[in-house]
């Protein structure tokens, strides 16, 4: 479905990134943070996905390239 343009090390980042900010639901589950814990749910999923579609409308790309 979408090609994948978010390397190995930006996937890491992104995973730990998205379960720290996730964590936030959980740490503040009564203030205003809980909402901004929400937002970890962006980098987690494109990490898990692989695919970024920020990337995607930018041309980037943080893949290796594949030699054949």
């Amino acid at each position: 479905m979408f090609t994948s343009n978010v390397g190995p090390l930006d996937r890491g980042i992104r995973i730990v990134i998205g379960l720290v900010v996730l964590s936030l639901l959980f740490i503040y589950p009564t203030s205003d943070w809980r909402y901004a814990g929400l937002l970890g749910l962006v980098p987690l999923l494109t990490g898990l996905a692989g695919t970024c579609p920020l990337y995607s409308m930018l041309g980037l790309s943080t893949c290796p390239t594949q030699r054949g």
